[in-house]
């Protein structure tokens, strides 16, 4: 290596002459890995050397999905583990509180970059959304965000409006929002699993190397394998999703023939930990004991050469140790959602070997408090862009009673959707006879207290939005009632074996699900019934879903089978429809009682 980016041979040689004066005979090996316990401010003190060991911070963050604001409800809060073993929720998010974090935590580490998992835009509130996401991009930029692998989520609108959030330009249809052109993103995406089927070229940049001086880390970005099962077909056309532990010892080889030893990947798939607690200990009893799901695998499975895994997908928080196939413990860190937390990670650099000296690495999820002062760039954006939504997204569609939430198995969000496209589908057509709707697209409940000036328990435009903000349509399609048995059972059987996702069924639809059984079995045929009666296989059923179920997503490959499709509006607007029909200030909608499905745990 040229003396040029080498400064430390005089000191080496000293040690050396020190060491064999003490007959310490110490390996090459043995002495680059040994970690000196006060290495880790970086500075040195021989002269104006730079130590050995240089501490560099990484603050990582994953699937914010256009969350500006603090998000409202459970959304908007985390749960922290107190030393006692009880509980406490948090208040959490909202990117004018997740600026000045990051901002502070930044400020006296010279070293210091800022990452993140994917799913920054896609499924995002009226305020980024109805704008195609360019608020949220601005955003980032401001907070000076260096690198993110894509999510899902990235390819809502395909691969040419991912194409244009990172370079920019005005929207191909809806054109420029301001005076000033979008100059897209300040930050590479990376996306170095999804290829062009035509070039079998990565269509973003598979890698990126961040440098300081002689400190030189890599990020490899890659995106869970199964995109296309959860994204509409449109959004994913022309395109190839491969294998994440391949793609990132692929270019893990390429990164280090480049001579960058020190790498983490940014990967958009997660796990599931075994508490809901942002802090939880995962490593407790036993490293990575604490946490299930696809990333154990993939973790297990990359190659040593990686140092840390920043992960996403799940929504989840950990901070967890899973050992590489070399059997040493690597950080495999994800920060929940919507900007309620952050992971602040040390990555301690070894100047000698370019690679990041493992056992030092410590991580831990910080809250997104929304006790600190807000950052005034933020307000100022915030302000520009509700300016512009506000005409639409004020408009009040209907009133509630109580909060609808969006959580457990069958929640009242998701009997609400259904209950709204069977009354849709009844519209275009009065042989419609039932509603399922994907667990996934249910992204938030309504809250009955005021969000801003319109008064509690009034829902806004913007509000729906936030619900439902994917702009699929309502499809009616005829089934066989054996086929609407298999959809149900499909369920938990095939993709959904290991995690099920329950649909959210219509008013009528009832049925139980056994969880003391396994498979499709879990489905109790003979329980199905539709306003009491048994599901008769031969008959034909009409049947109300998304666009994305109807073409088969999530793993309902039985509902891409439907015929006789009659296509409506989007769903929004079966949403605001029947909460218009069916709510006013002096009689607003209750929430709809669960007991649809009837769990047997």
């Amino acid at each position: 290596m040229p003396t040029a980016h080498h400064p430390y041979r005089r000191a080496r040689r000293r040690t050396y002459a020190l060491l064999a004066s003490a007959a310490a005979l110490a390996s090459a090996a043995a002495l680059a890995t040994a970690l000196p316990a006060d290495a880790h401010d970086g500075r040195g003190g021989h002269g104006h050397h730079p130590s050995r060991y240089q501490d560099v911070q990484l603050l990582s963050f994953n699937d914010l999905h256009g969350n500006l604001e603090p998000p409202s409800g459970s959304s908007g809060r985390v749960t922290e583990l107190q030393p006692d073993g009880t509980t406490k929720t948090i208040d959490a998010g909202g990117v004018e509180y997740l600026a000045t974090h990051l901002r502070d935590a930044r400020a006296g580490h010279p070293y210091s970059i800022t990452a993140a998992g994917g799913d920054m835009v896609g499924a995002s509130p009226l305020l980024s959304g109805l704008f195609h996401d360019e608020p949220t991009i601005e955003a980032l930029n401001k907070l000076k965000l260096d690198v993110t692998s894509v999510g899902n989520h990235e390819f809502d609108e395909g691969a040419r409006e991912l194409a244009r959030l990172q370079n920019g330009g005005c929207h191909p249809t809806a054109g420029c929002y301001t005076d000033k052109k979008f100059k897209g993103a300040d930050f590479p995406y990376l996306a170095a699993n999804v290829l062009d089927e035509k070039t079998g070229k990565p269509i973003l940049r598979p890698y990126w190397v961040w440098k300081k001086k002689d400190v030189k880390i890599g990020f490899i970005g890659v995106t869970l394998e199964g995109t296309p099962g959860i994204v509409s077909a449109d959004g994913v056309k022309g395109l190839k999703f491969k294998d994440e532990v391949e793609t990132i010892d692929k270019y893990a080889k390429v990164l280090q023939r480049q001579g960058v030893q020190s790498i983490v990947a940014l990967i958009h798939e997660g796990g599931y930990p075994a508490s809901g607690s942002y802090n939880y200990d995962c490593d407790s009893p036993g490293a990575g004991d604490g946490i299930s799901g696809p990333i154990v695998d993939i973790a297990k499975n990359v190659t040593p050469a990686v140092d840390a895994l920043v992960t996403g997908h799940t929504h989840t928080a950990y901070t967890c140790t899973i050992d590489d196939p070399a059997g040493r413990p690597r950080m495999v860190t994800s920060a929940a959602s919507f900007g309620r937390l952050y992971t602040d990670t040390t990555l301690t650099y070894d100047r000698f070997t370019g690679d990041i000296a493992r056992t030092a690495v410590k991580s831990a999820n910080r809250v997104v408090t929304r006790d600190v002062p807000k950052a005034a760039d933020m307000t100022a954006l915030i302000d520009k862009w509700n300016t512009l939504a506000a005409p639409i997204g004020n408009r009040p569609i209907g009133y509630i009673s109580a909060d609808i939430g969006n959580t457990g198995t069958e929640s009242p969000m998701g009997d609400l959707i259904a209950d709204a496209q069977l009354a849709y589908g009844k519209e275009l057509d009065p042989g419609t006879d039932l509603a399922l709707m994907n667990p996934g697209g249910v992204r938030a409940g309504l809250t009955y207290a005021a969000k801003g000036a319109e008064g509690d328990g009034v829902v806004t435009y913007a509000e729906g939005f936030t619900v439902q903000p994917f702009a699929n349509t309502v499809n009616l399609q005829d089934f066989t009632g054996a086929q609407l048995v298999q959809a149900l059972k499909e369920q938990v059987s095939g993709a959904n074996a290991a995690a099920p996702k329950i649909l959210q069924p219509s008013s009528g639809l009832t049925y139980t699900l056994d969880l003391t059984k396994t498979g499709a079995d879990r489905v109790v045929t003979d329980s199905i019934r539709l306003n009491g009666a048994a599901i008769d296989p031969s008959a034909t059923y009409r049947v109300a879903t998304n666009s994305f179920l109807a073409g088969g997503g999530d793993g309902f490959t039985t509902l891409g089978q439907g015929t006789n499709d009659l296509v409506g509006a989007d769903d929004l607007t079966a949403l605001e429809k029947y909460l218009t029909a069916n709510s006013s200030a002096a009689s607003p909608l209750a929430p709809p009682a669960t007991g649809r499905i009837t769990v047997v745990p």
